[in-house]
């Protein structure tokens, strides 16, 4: 019996939320009515008593509710994790899905970013950069720790190769002032042979 008073007061209300509605410029659903004043609201049934009742907050626009971010963030945590990428939630091919070519890009992207930091730190001269270049360009590199290994190692090599060539040249001088100091005890013996020789 209560509902259906309740009922017929909310039908004859009808009119009272359009005004409310219209004014507020919002839903129908969006308006909230005092029940305590609903006699004195029934009553309205003109634009500016049902701007007063506004004033007095009789009748009062409800808050926007908004839609919670919470469940997406919760879902996007879970899918870095690899939850929820089986084999039933993928549509299109492997490639169609992470193209080959973007996962090269990608790559040399990296790749040539390291190689540009480490020229510019001076950490590697041109001739070297424009070889790792082209191999990084004919896929020998298969990611940034390789090239990184790759770079110290041949720095040690060129060191390698320098102090080799500074012993070598180092033996080599050593050897020509041997061969020096030979010739030259030589032809004093020489000369002093030729001196004897002359006075006999």
């Amino acid at each position: 019996f209560y509902s259906l008073l309740f009922f017929n007061f909310m039908v004859k209300l009808k009119m009272q939320k359009r005004l409310a509605s219209s004014i507020l410029k919002c839903g129908k659903r969006k308006i909230w009515m005092d029940p305590n004043e609903i006699e004195e609201i029934s009553l309205t049934d003109s634009r500016g008593s049902m701007k007063k009742l506004i004033k007095d907050g009789c009748v009062i626009k409800k808050v926007h509710r908004k839609h919670s971010r919470n469940s997406i963030k919760l879902r996007k945590e879970a899918k870095t994790i690899g939850r929820h990428k089986g084999i039933g939630k993928r549509e299109g091919t492997s490639n169609a899905r992470n193209s080959d070519k973007m996962v090269w890009v990608i790559k040399q992207r990296v790749l040539r970013n390291i190689l540009k930091k480490f020229k510019n730190s001076r950490k590697i001269d041109r001739h070297l950069y424009r070889e790792l270049y082209l191999k990084c360009k004919g896929n020998v590199f298969k990611n940034k720790r390789v090239l990184i290994d790759f770079i110290h190692k041949a720095k040690f090599e060129t060191i390698r190769k320098k102090n080799l060539l500074e012993e070598f040249n180092k033996k080599r001088e050593k050897q020509k002032l041997v061969r020096n100091k030979k010739i030259d005890k030589f032809n004093e013996k020489m000369n002093q042979i030729y001196k004897n020789y002359q006075i006999l």
